[in-house]
């Protein structure tokens, strides 16, 4: 498996751990160390749903799932940096400076970012997101007092800063906002149901899995007009407004990935597929002319699965990973 993915499985294996009260570790080559990953348990979730303020400190390499305050304080040079957030997939997140002790004319920064970026990869990507990459980024040093806060597209987003003195830092809190027609997803577990629907809206819309898996569909509406389904071509998506497509690959990017297969016809019943990539996406392309619905589960798929080699596996066309 590639660093870059090794890094992005970590993110969800230790999101599964912290539901046990446990604790990983994961490697940051780029950070040049081992950075710990301290999630909060179901019960301390429990207890603060009673209206307490959740604060707690950052490390330079993080990621936070749940609504508080967060405060970041150099205790020597942090250069390269990064907090990842993530809600559930019918979560928005607002990030809002509360307190900055930067030196942005000395070379320190914060940047909010609406979405992920991986080694250089972005989710959602560039040709799903409604906001151009330089849109996408908040930047403090440069805003100042005038946008000192920003909402995500989607369930995830992310802040890079880098601090020189020991000393310095910044305050951010963290809210959640319940998104209606939740577009683009990072799935917080190996495992799930999801429904996605695109209601006349010209969009694409992905629900990213971080890990190889077993996924089934069973219900798709495309095409849906007036209670009729319009007829589709025969065989084949070509030149077909709205479809569903499974993507694979072993990066962030859905636009990087290898298509595998692609579904342009309405049905109900169950279609299932193993999918042996580090990173499974169901993407949805939709001409904003009709009302688009999928519903789909999916679970990890394990060793004995992927020997278990079926007609309907197209593990074969992905990266080996496990």
């Amino acid at each position: 498996m590639s660093s870059a993915f090794q890094f992005q499985c970590h993110l969800v294996l230790i999101f599964l751990a912290a539901s046990k009260g446990e604790t990983r570790y994961l490697e940051m080559r780029d950070a040049g160390e081992d950075e710990p990953f301290l999630l909060l348990s179901e019960d301390l979730k429990r207890e603060l749903s009673a209206g307490q303020i959740y604060r707690r400190s950052l490390r330079c390499i993080d990621m936070v799932s749940i609504e508080g305050q967060f405060t970041f304080t150099a205790d020597q040079p942090q250069l390269h940096c990064a907090t990842f957030f993530i809600g559930e997939p019918k979560e928005l997140i607002t990030i809002e400076y509360d307190f900055m002790n930067i030196d942005c004319q000395g070379g320190d920064f914060l940047k909010v970012f609406d979405g992920w970026i991986l080694k250089g990869e972005k989710f959602p990507s560039s040709l799903d997101h409604p906001l151009t990459t330089s849109q996408r980024y908040v930047d403090f040093c440069e805003s100042g007092n005038i946008q000192r806060s920003m909402r995500s597209s989607q369930n995830v987003a992310m802040i890079f800063f880098r601090v020189h003195q020991p000393g310095n830092g910044f305050t951010v809190t963290v809210k959640k906002n319940t998104n209606l027609f939740p577009c683009n997803v990072i799935s917080q577990t190996p495992s799930g149901r999801f429904t996605m629907v695109i209601p006349h809206q010209h969009r694409n819309c992905s629900f990213s899995i971080i890990y190889p898996v077993v996924i089934k569909i069973s219900d798709l509406i495309l095409g849906h007009l007036n209670g009729l389904f319009l007829k589709k071509p025969s065989a084949g998506c070509a030149g077909v407004g709205d479809f569903i497509e499974l993507l694979g690959g072993a990066g962030l990017d859905p636009s990087k990935m290898f298509p595998l297969a692609d579904l342009c016809h309405s049905f109900h019943g169950s279609a299932q597929m193993k999918i042996g990539c580090d990173n499974t996406v169901l993407r949805m392309v939709s001409s904003g002319k009709h009302i688009n619905r999928v519903t789909f589960e999916y679970h990890q798929l394990d060793l004995q699965e992927t020997e278990l080699r079926k007609e309907n596996s197209i593990e074969e066309f992905c990266f080996p990973s496990i």
